[in-house]
């Protein structure tokens, strides 16, 4: 018996548009209601949450009882954690900040069992191999592994190509929020000049054979990169949508409850 079948990286691989929602509560209970709500996938987010590896662990027992597919960002891409987030079950990664080649090859040896990688092995502990239950866990895992390289920065836009190129990387997410920052629209990814500069980043993704991924704010937005031909987008985050309903709610029978309004920036 082989090791689970990714769903999502098959759909990805063959062109399927999928949207999901970014998930930052850090909460099991959460994590399920809102796999529930029919998203293709849902990102547990450890990068701007306050997740470790044990809370992530029971967000994936919880998404595993639905449909949805879960995703996993590391708060950095170190080999020591992305070994112990495969070991509890991650099988789809976006991995931040990703500038350069040797980056991303990197991570992508990380995700691989050796002589592809150096992946430690330790199938007997990991409830990825549904703890030593699945024979052939070892020899099928690495293929089950979908790698996305964030791209949130120039540079990272310069090696576009490259970074592409390097076997194992399956797709290219781009991060508006730190994207517009960099090039100096801090707070401001959806002007004229930071939209045009993600949009030739996306078109130069999908010219390498490529998937490209970005979170969108909007539903006008997500429409957008749709059309342009991005194939896995972020359509919001539970928080956001969580702090967005409080507040109109309380809003109905409290005329002073809106004072700490969002943001047009929406999830970034």
């Amino acid at each position: 018996m082989p090791a689970p079948t990714n769903v999502l990286k098959d759909r990805l691989q063959r062109g399927e548009v999928t949207t999901g929602l970014w998930m930052g509560f850090a909460d099991p209970y959460l994590a399920e209601l809102t796999a529930r709500a029919g998203f293709d996938w849902v990102v547990v987010d450890n990068e701007h949450s306050p997740n470790d590896v044990k809370s992530t662990a029971g967000q994936l027992q919880a998404i595993a009882q639905t449909s949805t597919q879960a995703v996993v960002r590391p708060i950095v891409g170190e080999t020591w954690l992305i070994k112990q987030l495969l070991d509890i079950g991650a099988q789809t990664f976006v991995m931040p900040m990703v500038e350069t080649v040797e980056q991303a090859a990197e991570l992508v040896a990380a995700t691989r069992y050796p002589p592809e990688g150096v992946r430690g092995v330790g199938a007997a502990l990991a409830r990825a191999s549904h703890f030593n239950a699945i024979p052939d866990y070892l020899t099928t895992a690495n293929d089950q592994v979908c790698n996305i390289m964030q791209i949130e920065c120039a540079k990272a836009v310069d090696n576009i190509e490259a970074i592409a190129a390097v076997d194992g990387v399956d797709g290219l997410f781009i991060g508006p929020a730190d994207l517009s920052a960099d090039i100096g629209y801090l707070g401001r990814p959806f002007e004229p000049e930071p939209m045009a500069y993600i949009d030739a980043a996306i078109t130069r993704i999908l010219a390498t054979g490529k998937f490209a991924g970005i979170l969108t704010a909007t539903k006008h937005h997500a429409e957008h990169y749709i059309a342009l031909g991005a194939t896995f987008v972020g359509v919001g985050t539970d928080i956001t949508c969580y702090g967005k309903a409080v507040r109109e709610l309380a809003s109905q029978f409290n005329a002073a409850s809106n004072t700490e309004a969002s943001s047009d920036n929406g999830p970034y």
